[in-house]
């Protein structure tokens, strides 16, 4: 796969990511610093259902979703014509990509990102399923399949079959962790999931596979994550790694879009390389920025 350019955040394509594009009920395109280029989402979650209700989530949930189920067939066409789209040029040519329109032929991942949290879906196995099946039909054996999860369902049997398939076909696993102790987890991500069981699933899904770890840091009513806060998730980190977790890199980033809660809100450049920088210096893991 071609070396990526450097992509700004200014960018129209890659502060807009919106997971509705046309009529389409599950698949999306964005342009992703993260993914250095066009990712495709898949949006398991069109019912907006997530097991977290994280102060920094811009999905709206006073409006109704859409799909409740996730029709397989019709993933597999949305998929399939989203790609050969991208592919042939069609992107290039819409608004909305016309700042970059040479990264949007080329598919760098395919996500499982949405209105809610992927794993939540009974037959998250089959989606993957769909997901190798197309990018084996148009070849794509350098696109990455990416799971950007909450964490919080990474044990349910339906999602480590999905996992053992993405391991067989270039996969790459996101996992939440933006918090060090219990008490910063239910204000920022106010889960009725217990922390402990995030923490397991960490190492569980850690000990299987090189896993990403990503994380949100915000200003709560003006501040930073405190010292001790800080130190407490540096802690979880070193303890994942210690109990056979393989961490390859920490993605820590910070509010890119209005927020729910006026009090949750973006940490300056500045902030986040400082707090990156402890992070380095403590746990001696590969940390990347993203503002």
């Amino acid at each position: 796969m071609s070396e990526p350019i450097s992509i700004p955040n200014t960018l129209a394509a890659v502060q807009d990511h919106t997971r509705v594009f046309q009529d389409l009920i599950y698949v999306y395109p964005v342009i992703s610093r993260r993914s250095r280029g066009l990712s495709i989402g898949i949006n398991l979650n069109p019912d907006k259902r997530c097991n977290f209700d994280c102060v920094y989530c811009e999905v709206d949930r006073r409006t109704p979703g859409r799909a409740e189920t996730v029709d397989l067939t019709q993933l597999r066409d949305e998929l399939a014509w989203l790609i050969r789209y991208a592919l042939e040029g069609g992107l290039a040519t819409q608004p909305k990509f016309n700042e970059v329109p040479e990264l949007t032929r080329l598919v760098r991942d395919i996500a499982f990102s949405g209105d809610g949290e992927p794993t939540m879906v009974p037959n998250f196995d089959e989606c993957v399923r769909v997901a190798v099946e197309v990018k084996r039909e148009f070849h794509l054996s350098d696109t990455k399949l990416v799971l950007i999860s909450d964490s919080a369902g990474l044990d349910k049997g339906s999602v480590k079959r999905g996992l053992e398939l993405m391991d067989a076909n270039g996969g790459e696993f996101w996992c939440k962790l933006d918090a060090g102790t219990e008490s910063y987890y239910k204000r920022v991500n106010r889960s009725y999931v217990k922390f402990e069981r995030i923490l397991a699933n960490l190492l569980e899904t850690g000990r299987a596979r090189p896993i990403i770890i990503q994380t949100l840091f915000l200003k709560i009513d003006g501040t930073p994550m405190q010292a001790d806060e800080l130190a407490a998730y540096c802690g979880r980190l070193k303890d994942l790694v210690a109990g056979g977790a393989q961490i390859r890199e920490v993605h820590a980033y910070t509010v890119a879009r209005p927020t729910p809660e006026p009090w949750a809100t973006k940490l300056t450049t500045a902030e986040l390389e400082t707090i990156a920088s402890e992070v380095r210096r403590t746990t001696g893991l590969t940390v990347k920025t993203f503002d």
